[in-house]
């Protein structure tokens, strides 16, 4: 099996990754992260003290471009927001859990709230992978192909055409003569229009934006 995206990037020493354990920076003995809400409510709270101590260790040792919060009700992460971040240099990504965190954290700590859906999830750990995975994808040297994150779905507000491989007939089902024409810029233009069709089929909102 291949090597993951991730793990090539940091044999490359393209990237750098760092994972950071929050009772690391916990003030008390037993080492908690988290508290009961005030004004009751059922769920726990990640405390403000230990991630502002993280955030402000990291802080000294470099600058960092965002200090990012995987919350449900941030923006909804799109290719647009992975291309822009895939240019800074140094991130932060913060991973909620148990009832979220202290809200001061937001209101002070935080530079940008980053969502992947509508829906709730039991921490911030994978949203991060998420998140994680669309950037450094598109770093230069990553890839194999540099050429192949730029035709991904989304990267021109369009769904990526159909693709084929071996055989080209299999049990009937034939893949269309004209990827085998060789004619590229022909292919080309087929493909931009079964791009145009699957969205407008698929995902016409993409088209209003």
């Amino acid at each position: 099996m291949d090597q993951s995206i991730l793990k090539r990037a940091q044999d490359k020493d393209i990237v750098e990754i760092k994972i950071h354990d929050l009772r690391d920076y916990s003030s008390n003995k037993q080492r908690s992260v988290d508290d009961y809400a005030f004004g009751g409510g059922a769920g726990m709270v990640l405390m403000i003290e230990p991630i502002d101590n993280c955030i402000n260790h990291l802080k000294y040792q470099r600058e960092y471009d965002e200090i990012i919060y995987m919350s449900p009700d941030g923006e909804l992460l799109n290719q647009g927001m992975a291309n822009a971040m895939s240019l800074q240099q140094n991130l932060i990504i913060l991973c909620g859990h148990y009832k979220g965190v202290d809200e001061r954290v937001r209101a002070n700590l935080i530079t940008r709230e980053i969502s992947i859906g509508d829906f709730v999830l039991s921490g911030g750990e994978l949203p991060a992978a998420v998140l994680t995975d669309a950037i450094i994808r598109l770093i230069p040297g990553v890839l194999n192909d540099e050429s192949s994150a730029l035709s991904d779905s989304f990267q021109d507000k369009l769904i990526a055409p159909p693709v084929y491989t071996r055989p080209a007939d299999y049990n009937g089902m034939k893949v269309p003569d004209l990827l085998l024409s060789g004619h590229e810029k022909k292919i080309e233009e087929w493909r931009y229009e079964q791009s145009l069709i699957r969205t407008k089929e698929r995902r016409p909102d993409l088209l209003n934006e």
